[in-house]
Formats: C-alpha cells, structure tokens, sequence
C-alpha cells in the first residue's frame, strides 16, 4: 500500500506564496501520474494540477500563470508551488497518485491552504 504524506500548507496572505508537497512510499513513485486536487467548503474536489510520470504538466484555468507542478523522482516527491495567491484558493489541497500500471490510485490525508488578510 502506497502512502502519501503531504505538507506544506498554511495561512498566507492574498498575493503570497505556498509550496505544498507530497512525498510517496514505496519503488513505484516514477510510474506514476501525480495530481494535486483541492477540496473548498462547499464545493466538489476539483483538480487542480497533473503532473505525467513523462513530466507533461497540465493545470486548470483558474491556476494557470500561478501555480507550478513539479516532481523529483529521487525523492519520490511532488511539489505545488502557489505564487500570487487569492481567497479563492482556500481550500484542503490533496496529493493523488495514479499508476496505470497496477490499476491502483492512492490519496494523501490532504494539507490546509488558507489565503486571508
């Protein structure tokens, strides 16, 4: 069972900067697709950002210009910086995990992103 820790996440102020990450366990970490989701009070889970175990990257509009998904496979790492920061991003921010080679997904706990003034 893969585990997914993430960390990261805090309060910041509208305009401010975050790097989330995500650390995997486990030998599999760079067959995997990676994404961060972000859930807000209210809403559905939304996808936010994925990153291919090729390093194709993708981004939903509202995040484009802002937020950058990264990954380091020696680390068995992802990352989500967030630059330029609004309350419309506050939200719980989860990692996911996607191997299509084992038909197996995996969610992290999920890590707290609060933009305030």
């Amino acid at each position: 069972q893969v585990q997914l820790v993430e960390s990261g996440g805090g309060l910041v102020q509208p305009g401010g900067s975050l790097r989330l990450s995500c650390t995997a366990s486990g030998s599999r970490f760079r067959q995997f697709y990676m994404r961060w989701f972000r859930q807000a009070p209210g809403k559905q889970r939304e996808l936010v950002a994925t990153i291919t175990n090729g390093g194709l990257t993708d981004y939903t509009d509202s995040v484009k210009g802002r937020f950058t998904i990264s990954r380091d496979n020696a680390k068995n790492t992802v990352y989500l910086q967030m630059n330029s920061l609004k309350l419309d991003d506050t939200a719980v921010y989860y990692c996911y995990a996607a191997d299509y080679g084992l038909g197996q997904n995996y969610w992290g706990q999920g890590t707290q992103v609060t933009v305030s003034s």
